[in-house]
């Protein structure tokens, strides 16, 4: 009997360019898909749930999981750690289920190396402008940090033909309809 053909669908954006949205109504819709929770040094955001939003774990911890090689993929951004536990995404595709995982470009780039079933989806924003006013309306990061997060997008952006699949942003409802049509392909064609 074969088994079920698996994939890791990967969302990744320019911080502020929606992808924590569009995951949330990807798992509304695909209820039996699993989603990976990555793990971060930051300090949670107001209303962030550890081991819902994240694990937050401190850097010695994430540090110790890099030399014991626990990670499937990691990175340094905006000067916290982030990461995804290998144990999680090797047992859930042994297990025949398909993952969502929510990545920057860094992290991407290791799970393309490391696993085939990866389908790589890029949220890019209508523009930098439209970017900032997203990132300023949230209000929780200075002025300085903003900046920092609109150079990082500048560089994303750059990379988004590393990507099977791009997705504008521009607005929510066609780029959620988009995003779940574009996995559903993927899904149907087993």
């Amino acid at each position: 009997m074969q088994s079920k053909s698996t994939h890791l669908f990967i969302i990744s954006s320019p911080s502020g360019g929606g992808k924590t949205t569009l995951c949330r109504e990807v798992r509304q819709h695909f209820p039996d898909m699993l989603y990976s929770v990555s793990y971060t040094t930051r300090k949670p955001r107001k209303g962030e749930q550890d081991g819902v939003d994240y694990y937050f774990i401190d850097k010695i911890e994430f540090k110790t999981r890099i030399d014991s090689g626990r990670w499937a993929e990691w990175a340094q951004v905006h000067g916290s750690y982030y990461g995804t536990d290998s144990r999680f995404l090797d047992e859930g595709l042994i297990a025949g289920h398909d993952i969502l995982l929510d990545l920057d470009v860094q992290g991407t780039r290791q799970l393309l190396k490391r696993y085939s079933q990866c389908v790589a989806i890029f949220i890019r924003p209508p523009s930098l402008e439209a970017l900032q006013r997203r990132l300023e309306a949230r209000g929780s990061d200075s002025a300085q940090a903003i900046a920092v997060r609109l150079r990082n997008a500048e560089k994303e952006i750059a990379q988004q033909n590393l990507y099977h699949h791009v997705i504008v942003n521009d607005q929510l409802s066609v780029a959620i309809s988009e995003l779940i049509s574009t996995i559903e392909k993927y899904c149907m064609s087993q």
